[in-house]
This record gives C-alpha cells, sequence and structure tokens, in this order.
C-alpha cells in the first residue's frame, strides 16, 4: 500500500473509532470522513461496506490492546501490569457502542473476530497472569479465556447505571483474584 493511501486508512480508522464510541457504529459516514480529512470516495474505496470498516476498527483495537501487555509487563510489577492491561481491556469493551449489536447481527464479516479476538488477547493476558502468578500477587484459578469473558460480561450496559460501572465492577473482580485465603 502506498504511503498516502496507508495515511488515509489510518486517518479513517482513528476516525471512526472516535465516532463509534461517541454515535455508535450507525454514525452518518460523512462524519468519519470529515474528520479523518477525506472523501466519501476513500472511505469506499478502503472499506466497501460498513461491516468492513467496523471489523477493521475491532482488529486494530484488539491488535493494541494486545500490544500494550509486554510494554505494561516491562514497566510495572505483574500484579499491577494485570490490572492496567484488564482496565485497558475494559475501556475497549465498554466503549464501544453499537458493536455488540454489529457483531451479533448474523453478517458474515464478523464470524472470526471472536476467535481473532482469542487468538490475539487470550496470549497476551495469559503472559500477565502467569508472572502475577508467579510473583504470588494473584490466585491461579482463572484461564485467560475466563477472565476475558468475565470482563466482557461485567462491562454490558446497565439499565441506570453510569457508563463508568463495568470499570467498577472489573476493579471488583481484580481485587478478587489478589492472593489471601481462598475459599474452599
Amino acid at each position: 500500500m502506498r504511503t498516502d493511501a496507508r495515511r488515509n486508512v489510518e486517518a479513517l480508522l482513528e476516525a471512526a473509532k472516535t465516532v463509534f464510541s461517541a454515535a455508535g457504529v450507525d454514525a452518518p459516514a460523512k462524519e468519519i470522513t470529515d474528520l479523518a480529512g477525506v472523501g466519501v470516495g476513500t472511505l469506499y474505496r478502503h472499506f466497501p461496506q460498513r461491516s468492513d470498516l467496523i471489523k477493521a476498527v475491532i482488529e486494530r483495537e484488539i491488535d493494541a490492546c494486545a500490544d500494550a501487555a509486554p510494554a505494561l509487563a516491562a514497566a510495572h510489577e505483574p500484579g499491577i501490569a494485570l490490572a492496567r492491561w484488564l482496565d485497558r481491556f475494559t475501556a475497549f469493551v465498554a466503549t464501544k457502542r453499537g458493536f455488540a449489536a454489529a457483531l451479533h447481527s448474523g453478517d458474515p464479516a464478523f464470524d472470526g473476530l471472536p476467535g481473532y479476538l482469542m487468538q490475539k488477547l487470550g496470549p497476551a493476558l495469559e503472559s500477565l497472569l502467569e508472572a502475577a502468578t508467579a510473583s504470588g500477587e494473584i490466585q491461579t484459578r482463572i484461564s485467560a479465556q475466563d477472565l476475558l469473558y468475565a470482563v466482557a460480561k461485567l462491562c454490558a450496559p446497565m439499565p441506570n447505571e453510569d457508563p463508568d460501572y463495568g470499570r467498577r465492577m472489573v476493579a471488583l473482580l481484580v481485587d478478587g483474584l489478589r492472593s489471601g485465603e481462598s475459599p474452599h
């Protein structure tokens, strides 16, 4: 891909991420292209279907979340690195207005995303879990897959709760993972 085309794709993905977070995945294409500083034709040349754009934004966010694990592990104690990564994953899950509905729409463009998420985030989280367990900072009874699913469930919108509710619930989960007396 040419440099200018790659730059346009990155601008579109960043703009779509921002617009989707604020207005949902059904936001007008013009809003995305205006924010990206490109024409609508450029959007459709790179992402012929809205599902192509949604999928690309989700994959990009998954990749960024996975890539954060080694940097957090290098910069922090294992328990803190795990907690910060889970906070980042929580923000990813909680701020994607309309993504869940789109993913469950039956559109075949999204069929591979759950597997992609587990393929990328599973190993990233597993490395953080192993380090935190080895350091004695957390209990050993949870798998990366179970923890990813738990965070996703805790981030489901709740009626009459503020948007930060999911983050507070994940913080409780992380506190519960910390070592101490384990129940029988």
